[in-house]
């Protein structure tokens, strides 16, 4: 009888437990030694470890560990909605000049719409609710990395976003010496076909703006593949919430804007080693008068 369960949240104890995982399911490898499937918990990152290598989280660790990210996050929002009443003021002076004896008028928002595609429910879920919060159109689907390059034309015509996200789990295969070689890892190859898939669709990287990628992904081949943003570009691993970070950004960027690649990756929370990509023009549209019904 296994101590530790599938749906416990675990670490390793050879690397310290650095990182907390849910496990997700046990198997026997070819050496006929259990092994346990592993998804970060927060963190996009997917792994393998014997038996043996894990220890469980306490309560209170992982207490600890989610108000940590619950704060985290909490800032970043904070900053985000900072940001746009600035740049809302500036948008709205350029669009309607103050009439005379009167008040500014008032504009509605008209943000870029999101399609996430996620090959993990619990991400997915947090991503939309983050989306909702941010008052960012989304529609997300949660499909497995290795359908995800089938299922994305379809979900294009369907829903004809500004915006899609590509990602869920991957990692540098554990024994592999390669970081060239895309074949090293869980899921790059998967994103990259599912990024060729989106711009058979639309070949402009201005009229569909892509995120595509997860922890340790191969960057460059993303990249090449078409989308405008990806990780990682130093192999590292990217927070849950990057992905709604950099979308955010271009969302509520006016059309007339072009967005610095460092303003974009400063709004996340792994930074320029786990979050690269290109100059991007924004997707929001400011509109007048506000109807008063």
């Amino acid at each position: 009888m296994r101590n530790i369960k599938p749906g416990d949240v675990v670490g390793r104890k050879s690397y310290n437990c650095d990182v907390f995982f849910k496990v997700i399911e046990f198997f026997i490898n070819d050496s006929g030694k259990n092994y346990a499937y592993l998804k970060g918990l927060n963190l996009r990152l997917c792994a393998s470890a014997p038996e043996e290598d894990l220890v469980r989280i306490e309560p209170s660790a992982l207490t600890k560990n989610l108000l940590e990210q619950a704060k985290s996050n909490n800032e970043h929002m904070k900053r985000i909605f900072s940001r746009r009443v600035r740049e809302r003021e500036i948008i709205l002076g350029r669009v309607v000049p103050k009439e005379r004896g009167k008040g500014p008028l008032d504009g509605f928002d008209i943000p870029g719409t999101v399609l996430h595609i996620d090959g993990d429910s619990d991400y997915l879920d947090l991503c939309l609710t983050t989306y909702r919060q941010l008052s960012i159109p989304a529609n997300g689907y949660c499909i497995e990395e290795a359908r995800q390059p089938e299922m994305i034309e379809a979900l294009l015509n369907k829903h004809n976003p500004d915006l899609l996200v590509i990602t869920g789990h991957d990692g540098f295969i554990k024994g592999r010496v390669n970081f060239s070689d895309i074949n090293n890892y869980h899921s790059s190859k998967y994103f990259v076909e599912a990024v060729k898939a989106a711009r058979r669709y639309e070949k402009s990287r201005d009229d569909l703006v892509i995120f595509a990628g997860a922890c340790q992904s191969h960057y460059e081949s993303i990249l090449a593949a078409g989308a405008n943003f990806a990780s990682s570009p130093q192999r590292v691993m990217i927070h849950a919430y990057d992905p709604v970070f950099v979308v955010e950004k271009i969302s509520y960027t006016s059309i007339y804007d072009r967005i610095s690649i460092k303003d974009i990756i400063t709004g996340t929370i792994t930074g320029i080693d786990g979050i690269g990509g290109m100059e991007t023009r924004g997707k929001y549209r400011m509109g007048i008068p506000r109807s008063p019904y």
